[in-house]
């Protein structure tokens, strides 16, 4: 059986978020995914950090696990001028 799970986008990487990927593959995760929201209910007021460049940075931090988007939104505005 191949498990997968779910990462949000919502911590910095230099603090918590490189460190949530490492460990996901060190507990034999097949794959991780993350959202491509706006916003996400409670994390609405704090960080949400771009699909992306999050999958990109994991991309660097992991080997063998498989890095993907769980649900890609269509965004109202250019990710070049934000």
């Amino acid at each position: 059986m191949r498990l997968s799970t779910v990462i949000l986008p919502v911590d910095r990487w230099h603090e918590e978020g490189g460190e949530k990927w490492r460990r996901a593959e060190e507990l034999g995760f097949h794959a991780a995914y993350t959202y491509d929201h706006l916003s996400w209910r409670s994390f609405r007021d704090g960080p949400w950090f771009g699909a992306v460049p999050t999958l990109t940075a994991a991309a660097t931090a992991t080997q063998r696990m498989r890095l993907g988007t769980l649900v890609t939104s269509v965004k109202p505005f250019s990710p070049i001028a934000a």
